[in-house]
């Protein structure tokens, strides 16, 4: 049978008529592993249809079949009825694997010629046919947006919005940025642009509600006692049995209570929203999907549009907040909290007026606590997340405010009771520890003491174990300039010796860990300066490893720097030596506190204030938009790519 008679086959079966016994093959979307299998199995079949469509026409028939059918599923929708919903669902899943071989097979201009061809007129061009990759992609969206979400339409839902990320895919067989794609502009123009916040608004919701997958059966009739034809049990069998092991995660095996938990819908929605979201400016036209993004409002804003953007809509605030919170686990979830706080401007204020702060930071600094599970991109957005966020003074001081009990994940210490900004802080330090010992980007260290040095002046009450990991901190950095010093020291003397030995460049390695050191005094130092009296445990830590300052009071890299910092040391260390010899924690920090009223502070140097604010780099869709495909290859649903056919980037870099 010829690759044209197969299609031709599979179409019949697909679309055959049934009564009330009979159904038909319900293609349901596969687990990972399935799909590879299923691709491996079909690739010759589909490579053979692709040669023969120019005269057969077969993709284009099948386009055809499903934009027929999709007409009628509103209804069918409502009406609970099932045929059109699974007819136009299996269409879907054939278009999907045939784009999917396509897409990765040819150009844009070659797969635009297979969606031109007429059936039985090889080569020739319909201006009906023109336009089938628009007529397809609008509805999709038409689909994704009008349909409503039920157990019988779920799965061609799922299908509706996984076909967008297959035509999208292009990118992944590229491995420069698309700047100018067919189906980008079919997207952003034409019939497909006025969908645009309902599309954005959908994925949206999508994402914060988290339907699961109906359980298996909900999609096949129930068999009637007095039993069906032979077609009936075997597609009744097929289409229950595939929906078990994608529910499921295999043949055989037991839900665990995190897939029982997934939602395959939510998860393949907010893949779409970040790629649709990170698709690059047309020359004419801004993405209107990132528009749609930044200027979303709160259903409760009543204030008026601004008539700039023709793509603004509203969401419900608070639920999309608690799933962000829920959520963050999974780096795309990441990405779209980093992508709301800095683009969207009313979601940023939301966040940051929310009582109940700690639901979201908790779960970014456990991203940051687990640092070595999590990979590169994942800990830089819960980074960057932080920095945002402590750009808010109103922020900063409201985190000291939040008592926290027991917090379970972190190992080093037992936290009975803990501010959530002396949590930070413990977390952020223990980032620039392990990035010193392990991955030494100095991007991460930046970005690290650039969150501590937004909160410096509104540290309060900061828990004693936080005060003593800064003064560690800085007890590390310190030794290892001592200990790159004495290696320069050594080289240099060798190299007297030997003028055959090239000298290393310790100038560099000295200058970074130099830099690292003044921002840490800065950090004490603002501290110092703007809230003394509110931290006496950071002064006890202070006074306790005293001796680690004295190397720093007259180098000129620190010296001005050093002032307050010597000037508080000498001050409560006097008062330390007047009370007596021998004297308790709590007399210590007694005096303490006593001593920060007393100090004048107009002895203190005052300082520019320490404000850093994040600002992406030039041409941010180089990193972003091969990190939104690494994160589709990666964990979308249903969807399996040859790594050996992937340009975009190498299979380590998500």
């Amino acid at each position: 049978m010829t690759p044209s008679g197969i299609s031709c086959c599979l179409l019949a079966l697909l679309l055959q008529q049934t009564d009330e016994t009979d159904t038909i093959p319900y293609f349901c979307c596969l687990i990972c592993a399935d799909l590879k299998l299923l691709e491996e199995a079909t690739i010759s079949v589909c490579k053979s249809l692709v040669e023969k469509n120019p005269r057969t026409g077969n993709l284009g028939s099948l386009i055809k079949v499903f934009l027929s059918r999709t007409k009628e599923l509103k209804i069918s929708a409502e009406c609970q009825n099932h045929l059109f919903i699974w007819q136009a669902h299996n269409a879907l899943f054939i278009i999907c694997c045939l784009l999917k071989v396509f897409i990765s097979t040819m150009s844009e201009e070659e797969l635009q010629l297979h969606f031109t061809y007429e059936e039985k007129t090889p080569g020739s061009y319909g201006t009906e046919c023109e336009d089938l990759i628009e007529e397809l992609l609008c509805c999709l969206i038409q689909l994704i947006v009008e349909i409503p979400l039920l157990d019988i339409t779920y799965s061609i839902s799922l299908e509706a919005v996984t076909t967008l990320v297959v035509f999208l895919s292009c990118q992944l067989f590229h491995k420069e940025i698309l700047r100018e794609s067919l189906i980008h502009k079919y997207l952003m123009h034409g019939r497909c642009l006025p969908y645009t916040s309902r599309l954005v608004k959908t994925l949206l919701y999508n994402f914060i509600r988290q339907e699961r997958s109906p359980p298996p059966g909900t999609h096949v009739f129930q068999q009637q006692t007095d039993g069906g034809g032979l077609l009936y049990g075997i597609a009744s069998g097929v289409a229950t049995g595939l929906w078990t092991v994608f529910t499921l995660g295999g043949v055989g095996s037991k839900p665990t209570p995190q897939l029982e938990q997934c939602s395959p819908l939510a998860n393949q929605s907010l893949l779409l929203l970040l790629v649709l979201a990170n698709l690059t400016d047309a020359p004419d036209t801004p993405n209107p999907y990132r528009q749609a993004i930044m200027s979303f409002k709160n259903t409760q804003d009543s204030s008026a549009f601004s008539s700039s953007n023709p793509h603004a809509f509203q969401i419900n605030f608070n639920s999309l907040y608690t799933a962000l919170c829920e959520q963050q686990k999974s780096d795309q979830a990441t990405l779209l909290l980093y992508m709301l706080l800095h683009q969207n401007g009313n979601v940023r204020t939301y966040v940051l007026a929310r009582t109940d702060i700690e639901n979201l930071v908790l779960p970014i600094l456990e991203i940051l606590y687990h640092v070595e599970e999590r990979n590169s991109h994942h800990v830089y957005m819960a980074l960057i997340i932080l920095l945002i966020l402590t750009e808010d003074d109103g922020f900063n001081r409201s985190i000291h405010e939040v008592i926290l009990k027991n917090i379970t994940w972190y190992a080093e210490r037992v936290l009975t009771e803990i501010s959530l900004g002396s949590l930070l802080i413990l977390v952020v330090i223990r980032t620039i520890q392990y990035n010193m010992t392990r991955t030494r980007d100095k991007y991460l260290h930046t970005n690290c003491l650039a969150a501590l040095a937004n909160m410096s002046a509104q540290f309060r009450s900061l828990h004693q174990y936080a005060a003593q990991r800064i003064i560690s901190l800085f007890s590390l950095l310190s030794k290892k300039h001592n200990k790159v010093l004495e290696q320069a020291t050594q080289s240099l003397r060798g190299s007297l010796d030997s003028n055959d030995t090239p000298l290393p460049d310790y100038a560099q390695d000295l200058n970074v860990i130099e830099e690292v050191i003044r921002m840490m005094l800065e950090i004490i130092n603002s501290c110092l300066t703007n809230s003394l009296h509110h931290n006496p445990n950071l002064v006890y830590a202070l006074l306790y490893k005293r001796d680690l300052f004295e190397q720093f009071r007259t180098h000129p890299s620190f010296q001005d720097i050093m002032q307050n910092i010597d000037l508080v040391i000498s001050f409560f260390s006097s008062r330390l030596e007047q009370a007596g010899a021998e004297l308790s924690v709590e007399r210590v920090l007694e005096i303490i506190k006593q001593g920060a009223l007393a100090l004048p502070k107009d002895r203190l140097r005052k300082f520019p204030e320490l404000k850093f604010k994040y600002v992406e780099e030039e041409q941010p869709e180089e990193f972003f938009i091969p990190y939104v495909w690494s994160l589709v290859y990666n964990s979308a649903v249903a969807l399996y790519w040859n790594p050996r056919n992937i340009q975009l980037f190498t299979m380590d870099s998500g």
